[in-house]
């Protein structure tokens, strides 16, 4: 009974080995590889999917990590002082609010205060547009500029519905945005005040025996993150200034609220900048006329090639090791995938893992690694 299996299984294995001898081994490895990569297509589908229906938590918490990147050493700092860690968050937390409403109040005022000169050089500009209608070489009749005007005003009307629905569609948004605001100054809290204790917590998920290496890693993506995020602060701080000063000087309208999305913009590499600078050679072009917006745009120019060349190597090559076309195939596809959010998110999320994966994959891991502040 026993000699007739092993024979029935011999003569299967020498049926396998004739059927796969007749598949070409190149055939055989590219199927080999190409179902693997199916698995991990699907895995990253359904990751995908999950990260799409969880977004508004997940970029609550996304943001709450970046800003715990940039205010973790202050809250080091101050525990170095002897401050205990829960007052020394809450020193942190209201001191970066109030910075915050100060420069928003700022804003809002600046464009209050700016908006009425703005609005007046737009319409001074419409008129030297129907004038330069007229008299420029398309030589256009009053008649064919009021169909012009009347059209453009007719289909604003048409459009009446769309703009009330799209109202109500941005209180909605607004209601949400301050539901994941809130969601994000809770997670920052405990970030800051806790933040070891709930790593420590999670690598309890981890089998002991790779536990300290993922510990490692961990802590050198927070610190990763904590330089990418500093670096990234100062160099939209010097753009900002640089810019906001030009504009100032040119007598550019709205100069304080678009340096501030000069700054902003700078969180986004490589567009962030480009676009924001745009928005202000394009005012400075329809208030100031064509010579101030050359100025303004050699302005931009040139801080930007301060940026690219300076700025940016200085402060985040050492810390942050991404090449450029990780950078810009990483915006991409954060772009793609998720906008605006992904734009943000898409660079610190790369570094971080790479980073991570560096220490997990070395040898032996530092003991230089640096570590996010302790408890």
């Amino acid at each position: 009974m026993e000699h007739n299996r092993s024979r029935a299984a011999r003569r299967i294995r020498t049926s396998v080995d004739e059927v796969r001898s007749a598949v070409p081994y190149g055939l055989r490895v590219a199927a080999a590889i190409f179902w693997r990569l199916l698995v991990v297509a699907a895995g990253l589908t359904v990751l995908g999917w999950l990260a799409a229906r969880l977004a508004p938590v997940l970029v609550p918490v996304a943001v709450a990590l970046l800003l715990a990147g940039l205010l973790a050493p202050s809250v080091s700092w101050l525990v170095g002082r002897k401050v205990p860690r829960g007052l020394a968050t809450a020193m942190v937390l209201v001191g970066g609010l109030a910075v915050v409403g100060a420069v928003v109040t700022f804003v809002i005022i600046s464009v209050v205060a700016g908006m009425p000169e703005l609005i007046a050089q737009i319409l001074r500009s419409v008129e030297e547009l129907r004038a330069w209608l007229r008299t420029g070489p398309l030589q256009l009749s009053q008649g064919q500029l009021d169909q012009l005007f009347d059209t453009l005003t007719a289909t604003l009307a048409r459009n009446q519905s769309a703009i009330a629905s799209g109202a109500i569609s941005t209180a909605v948004t607004v209601g949400q945005l301050l539901a994941e605001f809130l969601l994000m100054v809770f997670c920052l809290i405990f970030f800051l005040a806790h933040g070891r204790k709930i790593w420590t917590f999670l690598l309890r998920a981890v089998p002991a025996r790779i536990r300290d290496r993922v510990d490692n890693a961990g802590q050198h993506g927070f610190a990763t993150l904590t330089h990418y995020v500093r670096g990234t602060a100062a160099v939209a701080l010097v753009d900002a200034v640089g810019i906001g000063l030009g504009l100032v000087i040119i007598g550019v309208p709205l100069a304080a609220p678009l340096t501030a999305l000069v700054f902003l913009g700078a969180f986004i590499p490589v567009i962030g900048s480009v676009i924001a600078g745009a928005l202000a050679v394009l005012v400075a072009l329809v208030a100031n006329g064509v010579v101030p917006a050359l100025i303004v745009l050699a302005v931009v120019v040139g801080v930007m090639q301060l940026e690219s060349h300076f700025l940016q190597p200085l402060l985040l090559g050492r810390a942050v090791h991404l090449h450029p076309l990780a950078v810009v195939l990483a915006l991409a596809v954060g772009v793609v995938t998720a906008g605006l959010v992904g734009a943000l998110l898409a660079v610190p999320l790369l570094a971080v893992l790479s980073a991570a994966l560096r220490t997990l994959t070395a040898a032996e891991s530092s003991d230089t690694t640096p570590s996010p502040p302790e408890d």
